[in-house]
């Protein structure tokens, strides 16, 4: 099987048409000589004979028919040249690559600038190889571009993907990458590029232009907006739990205070009024922890939270974090289970910091565990990496929220009528701190099974935080079992391992 031929050299090709013609003028000159001397009109040593005067006229015609012939061919033949020429200039001015195709879609001509626009050598798009080029998701649509310009008289426009000779690093894998192309097509009848070998009756050219910047552009934009959008939804979402976290706690402070500043409404029980101050002072604990929150996740989001890492026990802030969170855990039956690895005496980090990630995954914890239910923590080693699970029998989290957890603000039943009180900032805070220590999250949630969170920190996270990150990832799976925590997070989430 030849080297296919580029489309100007099919060009030229088509315009050597007129040439047997003069070969069988020639060869008809030549018969007439050979007829001539079979017949005893002509010899080579006395030349025609005198009674046969027709043979001289037309073997000279045909000679001199076949002269201006062959002449006309060649001066045809200068003229394709030139004109394959211009043509190379113009595709390649232009910047797009032109293809001709036949009504099945094979390629049957390739200009010659593809490789210099597209990556791909002539060959690699011959016949089915420009179809095999095309994304999957695109060939339908490829086809029918094809079809309908074959079949009408109408330019055809689509937009598709072309798979390149590039490759994309995706770690475990490498991923091909596919070009945007916007494609013209139109209807090429036989004589207009398609008389070539194989090709019958209509087929199509095809011009394709990269559109792979404008379209990546198209798509930050896009992201843009939809960033812009879910900020603007989150700031709604910010203004609605406000509205509730702030008016809630000043309107009890307020209406208690009122009645303990009136002689004629404080009641004479001392008891009472002890109960009406308690109910302020709990008011006004409920208010500062909503500003902290506020205040530690803007200094997280603005880079100017600083860690200050240093050895510290683990076992004992896990207990201290455990107790702070046992009163309201007992209120409602909820047994908080704790367990720490045996020589898992220090860690190095910051210890405000892993107390607060500690207190917001347990009060979440609880906060979302119905009565009777159980919290679990627990934390050992593996590797230079500390891993804490907490794990809870609670609600669970349904499968179109989990891609949104660690949102400012937001919560899984969220609405101004939400069972649930809480800013929805407890999980942002901890992907927050846990990214400054060069961490990952990992989260698995069924509804009425409970959720279990796994936290990766580094050891030491000393030389993990010049890599840092504002926001650790969340990965997420939308089932679990009680009693598989950690197994189940470790098999079925890729959690990235920590530099």
């Amino acid at each position: 099987m030849g080297h296919p031929l580029s489309l100007e050299d099919r060009i030229a090709s088509l315009n050597w048409a007129p040439i047997p013609v003069s070969r069988i003028l020639v060869a008809f000159a030549v018969a007439a000589l050979a007829l001539a001397g079979a017949l005893g009109f002509f010899n080579a040593d006395s030349g025609f004979a005198g009674d046969a005067p027709f043979v001289v006229p037309a073997v000279a015609f045909a000679m001199l028919t076949a002269i201006f012939l062959r002449r006309r061919d060649i001066h045809r033949l200068r003229i394709a040249r030139i004109q394959a020429e211009r043509f190379s200039i113009l595709t390649e001015t232009m910047g797009d690559v032109v293809v001709t195709h036949d009504r099945s879609g094979a390629a049957t001509s390739v200009s010659g600038n593809c490789e210099a626009l597209f990556g791909l050598p002539t060959g690699r798009l011959m016949g089915r190889g420009f179809f095999e080029h095309v994304h999957v998701a695109d060939r339908p649509a490829f086809l029918r571009a094809i079809a309908e310009a074959c079949a009408g008289g109408q330019t055809v426009n689509a937009t598709l993907r072309l798979r390149s000779s590039g490759l994309v690093d995706r770690g475990p894998y490498t991923e091909p990458v596919f070009l945007w192309l916007d494609m013209r097509a139109r209807r090429c009848a036989e004589g207009q590029g398609l008389r070539g070998r194989g090709a019958r009756g209509h087929g199509a050219i095809a011009i394709f232009r990269n559109i792979s910047e404008a379209k990546w552009r198209q798509d930050e934009l896009e992201s843009a907006k939809a960033r812009a959008e879910e900020a603007s939804l989150s700031k709604d979402h910010f203004l609605a739990n406000m509205s509730h976290e702030l008016r809630t706690p000043l309107n009890a402070i307020i209406g208690f205070s009122e009645i303990l500043g009136d002689a004629e409404l404080t009641p004479d029980d001392p008891a009472k009024q002890r109960e009406y101050a308690a109910i302020i002072h709990q008011s006004g604990q409920h208010l500062i922890s909503v500003v902290n929150s506020i205040l530690d996740l803007s200094k997280i989001q603005a880079g100017a939270f600083e860690l200050q890492p240093a050895p510290f026990a683990l076992r004992p802030l896990i207990d201290c974090c455990c107790d702070m969170v046992q009163l309201n855990a007992a209120e409602r039956g909820i047994a908080v289970v704790r367990a720490c690895q045996d020589g898992l005496d220090e860690v190095i980090g910051d210890r405000r910091a892993f107390k607060q990630i500690l207190i917001n995954l347990l009060s979440n914890a609880v906060k979302f565990t119905p009565a009777n239910g159980e919290v679990s923590i627990r934390a050992q080693a593996e590797g230079d990496t500390l891993m804490l699970v907490v794990a809870d029998s609670g609600v669970g989290i349904h499968a179109q929220d989990l891609a949104r957890i660690g949102s400012p603000f937001f919560q899984a039943k969220g609405s101004l009528d939400r069972p649930f009180e809480g800013t929805g900032l407890g999980l942002s805070i901890v992907r927050g701190l846990v990214g400054l220590h060069g961490g990952s999250i990992a989260v698995a949630s069924e509804l009425d099974q409970g959720t279990c969170v796994l936290v990766r920190l580094p050891l030491d996270c000393r030389s993990a935080t010049e890599a840092a990150r504002t926001c650790a990832s969340i990965e997420t799976i939308a089932r679990y079992r009680r009693g598989d925590e950690q197994r189940d997070l470790l098999q079925q989430i890729t959690v990235k391992k920590i530099a």
